[in-house]
């Protein structure tokens, strides 16, 4: 993780609010005025004893209740106005900072998320993308309020006295700068320690979920469960950290907040004795600063918590920094499908060498068969003619051209990709399928799931195509999952088909009939076949062996 400093965080967070300064700009004058007149109404009634003090008639005090009357109704609409700003502002921006990041995942998928822990990806794009709306509706305006806010209360409490002003701006930056910067430093690195905490916590429920039939099969749930309850204490120590310094930091501002008000009694008074100011100044500047802690209160309160919101804004922003290990591609000519090779080509996952010099030619409409041990390289094989990853030497080539020059798009709509592990998203058959060709009819889904020998079995299902597939496709077997995959791949009519062991977890007359789909569908498809099945490897025109990255 980049290690940003709070300013930087911040600076990059607020940047995004430009396309919505207009309605900040409302919430802010919104916020203002509604702060002016509740700390008004307590000058402006002190102003009324005053004057009761003194024997002036009742009858006088007709326009300061008026007034105070409007103050009041006016703090409340304006509060809720500004509130209702800042929501909107701060949901507008959570909706797209979501935006972003899913383009970004997108961009990184699947070279710089192969490795990453998922969980923590989940913590990410929802929790703490939520806790920004904590910044942008609570933290931008209202430090902007008290900026405002504050000069305009040291110039009132100053017309009094100069030095009483001058007071009152100490006092504010004491409450709204000082201690806040003392609580963030007190706070350290508790706020990114909770949010990684937090990531590791959800990694660890999201692979329990997963891997809860083994659990249950070794008998491992109480020490699973161990293993949660011991990380769920550590989380719980973490905010708790965070809790007693949330609560010192009120303390310390209540304390404050009661000295400077005192001291500006004491040294009114002094004054006053002086010569220097009516008593009427030692009464009203007392009382208005009594009165106006509220915006700076507001922002020494934030010296806690804003640990986390800038542990969450920098978890996001590493996210959308990353860069991904493969560009896409654009403003490149149109290709169409003529055949597909590699090249003398070497390819590594970190250190650990895959392929080796490795060479394939696959002519236009033939079946081509690659065969060889697990980990011999097949599988990163069809990954590079997707152009999943680059490789470090030698060229994959569609159409002649080398898939580094071809539009990404282009060269994903040539291509169907279908591996052993289907993903089913939770929604009905039929709209998992259109994943593959968004606007195909009915009569081309069926069609696409005949040719995967799927069919029959779809339509026995309760709701037919309409049958709701559980999450992860837990539903469905794995022969069912994989069979819809070779449906999608059917459906997306692509020419060229890249089917990495498509009948693994297949019976053998299911295999028959995809082979016979496949076999029929040779004269406008080119296909590698990837496959450890000898009954498999019938269909191919030609077979290459890949072991220990080389190929024969």
């Amino acid at each position: 993780m980049k290690n940003r400093s709070g300013f930087q965080v911040m600076t990059r967070l607020i940047g995004l609010v430009k396309p919505l300064g207009g309605y900040m700009s409302l919430a802010v004058l919104m916020g203002l005025i509604g702060h002016l007149c509740a700390a008004f109404l307590t000058v402006f009634g002190g102003y009324g004893l005053m004057m009761a003090a003194k024997g002036v008639e009742p009858s006088s005090f007709a326009i300061l209740f008026v007034v105070l009357a409007v103050m009041a109704l006016m703090r409340g609409v304006l509060r809720y106005g500004e509130q209702a700003c800042n929501h909107f502002i701060a949901f507008k921006l959570l909706a797209l900072l979501r935006d972003r990041v899913f383009r970004a995942l997108r961009r990184l998928c699947p070279a710089k998320l192969e490795g990453k822990e998922k969980g923590n990806l989940i913590a990410v794009i929802t929790s703490d993308i939520e806790l920004l709306e904590v910044f942008y509706a609570h933290t931008i305006s209202p430090v902007l309020i008290a900026v405002l806010f504050t000069i305009i209360l040291c110039l009132f409490i100053g017309s009094f006295y100069w030095a009483l002003g001058l007071l009152a701006l100490v006092a504010y930056g004491v409450v709204g700068i000082l201690i806040p910067l003392i609580i963030s430093k007190m706070s350290g690195q508790d706020g990114f320690s909770f949010r990684t905490q937090s990531g590791k916590l959800s990694s660890f429920v999201l692979d329990s979920l997963q891997g809860l039939t083994e659990i249950l099969q070794y008998g491992q749930g109480k020490n699973r469960l161990a293993q949660m309850n011991e990380q769920t204490d550590k989380l719980a120590k973490e905010e708790e950290k965070m809790k007693r310094m949330a609560g010192r930091n009120a303390a310390i501002t209540g304390f404050t907040v009661l000295f400077f008000d005192l001291c500006m009694l004491f040294i009114a008074l002094f004054l006053c004795q002086q010569g220097m100011i009516e008593a009427e100044g030692v009464w009203l500047s007392t009382l208005a600063l009594f009165s106006s802690f509220g915006p700076v209160s507001a922002l020494a309160a934030l010296g806690s918590t804003l640990q986390s919101t800038f542990a969450a804004g920098n978890r996001v922003l590493d996210l959308l920094d990353e860069s991904p290990v493969v560009q896409d591609i654009t403003g490149q000519s149109f290709v169409s499908f003529s055949g597909a090779g590699a090249d003398h080509v070497t390819f590594s996952y970190g250190d650990d060498k895959v392929l080796d010099d490795v060479s394939v030619r696959v002519p236009e409409k033939s079946i081509i068969g690659i065969v060889g041990k697990s980990g011999s390289g097949k599988s990163t094989l069809l990954k590079l003619f997707m152009r999943f990853w680059d490789t470090q030497n030698g060229h994959v080539r569609v159409s002649s051209i080398d898939v580094k020059d071809i539009n990404t798009k282009n060269l994903r709509d040539m291509e169907s990709f279908v591996t052993q592990d289907t993903h089913l998203f939770h929604d009905s058959i039929k709209n998992n399928l259109r994943i593959a060709r968004l606007h195909a009819t009915d009569r081309q889904i069926e069609e696409a799931c005949r040719k995967a020998s799927i069919h029959d079995f779809i339509l026995s299902l309760p709701k037919g195509y309409d049958t709701p597939v559980g999450e992860l496709g837990d539903t469905l077997s794995g022969g069912e999952r994989q069979r819809l995959g070779l449906a999608r791949a059917f459906l997306h009519d692509a020419p060229f088909l890249l089917l990495d062991e498509p009948t693994s977890n297949l019976d053998s007359l299911n295999e028959a009939v995809i082979l016979k789909a496949l076999r029929e569908e040779r004269q406008g498809k080119t296909v590698v076949l990837v496959s450890h099945r000898p009954s498999t490897m019938r269909v191919a025109d030609t077979v290459y062996s890949v072991e220990n990255g080389r190929m024969s």
